[in-house]
């Protein structure tokens, strides 16, 4: 049975990672994620089911439109692997049964996924987006209490209220209010411990990658990058991880 539920992970993940693709490319250009095939983003060509199959159509296609032959970024074989990695990584961590929290954390995968994509193409974090999800995970969270109320309540104040203090101070040179939001989304999924630390650990991922984007001069020190791409993969972690790591620095101290 282990192999079947691992079998419609992977393939679940490798769809959703498609449609993550579409969703954000949709979204930028106005379009309903609803209406519609699948089409090419340069002729806008709609696609077949065979150039429409995650990663064997990037390969069979060479990397290029069938219709335009123009180029087909690498984001989309990337983001559909990553997306199946995810999906797989999660099952696994829950014991490889599928049940209530998976599915809640694979909802989440693909909306921090979005996120991540749509921040880092476009410096933007949406809150058509960000406010759904958050009130989904209000409802889960009192109907499966994995996350207090209180504990929820104080999360908001600690995310929210910690990039809305640079915002203002800054008056919005600092951060973007967009991770204002994420930072509700973060209090209400991690509750006020993990999202310290999901904020603690952003700011680590932050400087690592700046870091080495200036030796590999990608970026200059003028340069502004996408918070929010931190804050998704350190909420990830600490999702996951997040006890664990605590765990680990109170016994050093």
């Amino acid at each position: 049975m282990i192999w079947f539920h691992y079998t419609i992970t992977i393939a679940l993940g490798l769809a959703l990672g498609s449609f993550v693709n579409a969703w954000v490319w949709r979204v930028k250009e106005h379009r309903s994620i609803a209406k519609g095939r699948s089409m090419c983003t340069t002729c806008h060509t709609q696609l077949t089911w065979y150039d429409n199959i995650p990663i064997i159509s990037y390969l069979c296609l060479k990397g290029a439109c069938r219709t335009c032959k123009q180029p087909i970024s690498l984001q989309y074989p990337i983001v559909e692997l990553v997306m199946m990695c995810l999906f797989t990584g999660i099952l696994w961590y829950h014991g490889a049964e599928f049940s209530v929290v998976v599915a809640k954390d694979w909802y989440l995968a693909t909306i921090l996924t979005f996120v991540f994509l749509y921040d880092l193409k476009y410096g933007y974090i949406l809150d058509r987006i960000i406010f759904p999800a958050t009130a989904i995970l209000v409802i889960l969270n009192i109907m499966y209490s994995w996350v207090s109320i209180p504990s929820m309540a104080l999360g908001i104040l600690v995310g929210a209220g910690f990039f809305l203090i640079q915002y203002i101070v800054s008056k919005g040179t600092w951060i973007g209010g967009g991770d204002i939001r994420l930072g509700v989304l973060m209090g209400v999924l991690l509750g006020w411990q993990l999202t310290i630390l999901a904020i603690f650990l952003a700011y680590i991922i932050g400087a690592v990658s700046v870091l080495i984007l200036l030796v590999f001069k990608k970026v200059n020190l003028k340069q502004s990058t996408p918070f929010g791409t931190y804050l998704t993969i350190a909420t990830g972690i600490a999702l996951f991880y997040g006890e664990q790591i605590i765990h680990w620095y109170i016994q050093l101290l």
